[in-house]
């Protein structure tokens, strides 16, 4: 199966984002706006109307339409709302503030005299239902990235009324509810439509529930000095891939551009070993050498005819072709009984020192003792795993629930405890190195959910670690080319392993930012809803 050569016009627009896309905390995020108010100088109102005006001019292009009614609470997040209606009432849009505080900053509206009800005075919630009745599009600036908690009552009452009206709604920064850390929402939160973030994107606006309450993600520069925070969390974008991903010199050979050994698939399944072969040669390796049970020898050779094949159950072959192999992926397909442990462990014990991908039944011969510890294997090479939740569980202390909870933390906390790179695969899939380092991936979608992804993956990360990536970048843009060569495909739920492989050479040619059709100077970022 093959994919045609798409059009321009065809191919997937986002997601869109520039090489450097930190993704803070709710706290990261104010001591950083701190930083450059008292340290650098930047006044509080310029950040505010930079945010308020690069908002407003997101909403009318994507809502050009109707009267915009802004819920507006206390704080910066209220005063953002306020900047942005006195900006489009300003352009001639029927504008509409229902302040949910004691009192908000009126020097705000610049004697725009912004029409204001404030909630005290409705009665119940027919009333509040009618404010917003007549909205084209409905503002959340409710609650910002401080909120810790359920909100407070009054808020909640708020948000419930934002959810129950039929208008799109527009959050500004984070949805409110949804806590900027962990993506938390214990009470109730903003359903939105699309959200504005304010420099960068908040980490709970990436992660499980706040990544969906969240909607298409926008964010925008507002006038932070240069001398950017480093965030424990980033996200892998457009920008950062290109960026990172290995680049031959012009004059080269084989060798020299990487060579990968893929230790994968038991008897009967050398469909496993295959995909992350394939996978592996179309991410730019130079040479593959795949170690299989001698059964799967045929199809191997029929289906990568360009790889090596190496008799699994054969140590002098294996030692052969470690020496010769720049790095190692292990586990697809490679079944966990006592025969597939001992083999494992014979590549393991020959291959220290060389970068190596550990996936599948690679993490549960592990987790079962029958390879040396994976924290002895981090330390006697660079390593990256790439558990599910379920492997997660097997291998770690860190349950379903855990992960649930905080997927960034647990992802952080595994990769810390073993001195590997962990890629915590999921919606979204999250890198972690052991020095603390996290990165959030964006193009992932539930597509694919599918068998053989994983192995697709291995392969894809096996090639960059062969290729001189460092473990967690291999990892990421293990992440980042699988899941944009998924798109490229426009299969949907029919997508399969194969199509994913096919498209891994036209992602790789990908150059830049990636594309947006927010044609506006100040957008950094821009990633379409979850599905």
């Amino acid at each position: 199966m093959t994919v045609e050569d798409p059009s321009p016009s065809e191919l997937p627009t986002r997601p869109f984002g520039r090489t450097h896309i930190g993704a803070p905390t709710g706290s990261e995020a104010a001591a950083f706006d701190r930083q450059a108010i008292d340290r650098v100088g930047v006044p509080q109102y310029t950040l505010m109307e930079n945010a308020g005006r690069s908002a407003a001019q997101i909403l009318d292009k994507l809502h050009p339409d109707g009267t915009v009614v802004a819920v507006v609470g206390a704080g910066n997040n209220g005063g953002d709302a306020l900047v942005l209606l006195r900006t489009l009432a300003a352009w001639g849009r029927t504008v509409r503030a229902l302040v949910v505080a004691d009192r908000v900053d009126e020097g705000l509206e610049h004697g725009w005299g912004l029409s204001t009800v404030l909630d005290t005075d409705l009665a119940d919630d027919a009333a509040y239902d009618a404010i917003l009745a007549g909205a084209g599009v409905v503002v959340d600036g409710i609650l910002g990235t401080g909120i810790r908690g359920a909100p407070r009552a009054r808020q909640a009452h708020a948000i419930e009324a934002v959810n129950r009206c039929p208008a799109p709604v527009f959050a500004l920064d984070i949805p409110s509810g949804v806590d900027a850390g962990t993506g938390a929402a214990p009470g109730a939160a903003v359903r939105a439509r699309e959200t504005v973030a304010f420099g960068w994107p908040k980490l709970g606006s990436l992660v499980p529930p706040g990544r969906s309450l969240a909607g298409r993600l926008v964010a925008v520069e507002i006038g932070f000095p240069p001398d950017g925070p480093t965030f424990a969390a980033g996200v892998i974008t457009p920008g950062w891939a290109h960026a990172r991903l290995p680049r031959r010199e012009s004059e080269t050979h084989k060798y020299a551009v990487g060579t990968l050994l893929v230790v994968a698939g038991r008897a009967g399944m050398g469909g496993a070993a295959v995909m992350a072969a394939r996978a592996a040669q179309r991410s730019g390796i130079g040479l593959l050498r795949v170690a299989s049970a001698a059964e799967n020898r045929e199809i191997i050779q029929t289906t990568a005819p360009e790889a090596i094949f190496v008799d699994l159950d054969d140590p002098g072959a294996v030692h052969a072709a470690l020496e010769r192999s720049a790095a190692v992926a292990a586990g697809p397909g490679l079944g966990t009984d006592t025969a597939a442990g001992d083999a494992l462990s014979v590549v393991l014990a020959g291959s220290i020192g060389k970068p190596t991908v550990l996936d599948a039944d690679a993490l549960t011969l592990a987790a079962a003792g029958r390879t040396p510890a994976l924290e002895e294997l981090a330390r006697n090479r660079p390593l990256v795993l790439t558990p599910h939740t379920g492997e997660l569980e097997r291998i770690t202390s860190h349950g379903r629930d855990a992960v649930a909870a905080d997927r960034v933390g647990v992802a952080r906390a595994a990769a810390a405890t073993l001195g590997a790179t962990v890629l915590l695969k999921g919606l979204p899939s999250v890198v972690a190195a052991p020095e603390g380092r996290v990165r959030v991936d964006v193009v992932g979608t539930s597509d694919l959910a599918t068998g053989g992804m994983g192995d697709v993956l291995t392969g894809v990360v096996g090639s960059f670690l062969a290729q001189g990536a460092p473990p967690d970048e291999a990892a990421a843009l293990g992440l980042y080319y699988s899941g944009r060569a998924a798109a490229l495909a426009g299969r949907g739920a029919g997508l399969i392993p194969d199509d994913v492989v096919d498209g891994l050479s036209h992602v790789l040619l990908e150059e830049g930012d990636g594309l947006t059709d927010l044609d506006l100077p100040f957008v950094v970022f821009d990633a379409d809803p979850p599905r």
